[in-house]
Order: structure tokens, then C-alpha cells, then sequence
């Protein structure tokens, strides 16, 4: 065999495996997101596939024990235990009644089992509600008095 045939069957053979890793890549960093009240729907292989929920934490619900971090979340009239199992440290603003965003794989008996989890706390962002409309500025009450 040719020199330039040999060279071409092997880039072949390693564009072939560099697209079949590729596939195989995509398809297992698939997550879908689904809400609470969806996950009681699915069926077969939709339970079996990367799962991102979100919702709000139900106050007191946060425990924490060896090696994982078990809370229930609230959506939709709904609630959904879940158990943080991964290694990276929770976010500071994971409290009670944060909003949270829980990546992982639902269990048979409709316990979600997350490898990571984002939370916001949105309180810290919003603006106080007043009861009293803000103040006018001086020289604006003096400027109409004038005309």
C-alpha cells in the first residue's frame, strides 16, 4: 500500500472516532427542565434522563447530614424532596425561601437526587416597599409656589 493511502485511513479512522466521542459526549450532557408539577408525568426513559428543577426552598426544610444536604422545594402547589449529594459547597444564598435551581436525577419513589444546585436569594435585589410616597426635593415645591 501507498504511503498516502495509509495516511488517509488513519485520518479517517480518527475523524470517525473524534465524531462518534462527540455524539456520545452530547448526549450525555443533555439536562431537561422540567417544573414540579411535571415530574409526576414522566414516564420510561424521560425519568432516567438529566433533570434540572427549579422552585422556591420550603423554610426549615434545609438539613444537613454526612456527605449530603436534604430540603424540599416548593413550585406550582407542589413540593419536591431533594438531596444535594455533590461535592462543590452550596452558595451562601442558599436559605430558606431562596429560589433554587437543582440539577440531577429523579429516584423511583419521586425523591430528586441533585449534583448541583444554584440559588438566589431575590429579596436581597428588590426594592423596600414604602408606605409614603418619597419626598419632593426642596427646590421643586419652592418652583411652583412661584408661578
Amino acid at each position: 500500500m501507498k504511503k498516502q493511502a495509509k495516511f488517509g485511513i488513519g485520518i479517517g479512522v480518527i475523524v470517525v472516532s473524534m465524531g462518534f466521542l462527540a455524539w456520545l459526549g452530547y448526549g450525555e450532557s443533555k439536562t431537561y427542565y422540567h417544573t414540579i408539577a411535571e415530574l409526576s408525568t414522566l414516564q420510561g426513559d424521560a425519568r432516567a434522563h438529566r433533570i434540572r428543577v427549579g422552585g422556591t426552598v420550603e423554610p426549615g426544610s434545609i438539613h444537613r447530614a454526612q456527605g449530603r444536604v436534604d430540603f424540599v422545594l416548593d413550585g406550582e402547589g407542589k413540593q419536591l424532596p431533594v438531596s444535594y449529594v455533590g461535592s462543590d459547597p452550596l452558595p451562601d444564598t442558599f436559605i430558606d425561601k431562596s429560589q433554587a435551581l437543582v440539577e440531577g436525577s429523579l429516584e423511583r419513589n419521586g425523591h430528586f437526587v441533585a449534583e448541583q444546585v444554584q440559588a438566589k436569594c431575590a429579596s436581597k435585589y428588590e426594592a423596600a416597599p414604602t408606605a409614603d410616597p418619597p419626598a419632593r426635593a426642596a427646590g421643586d415645591s419652592s418652583a411652583k409656589s412661584s408661578m
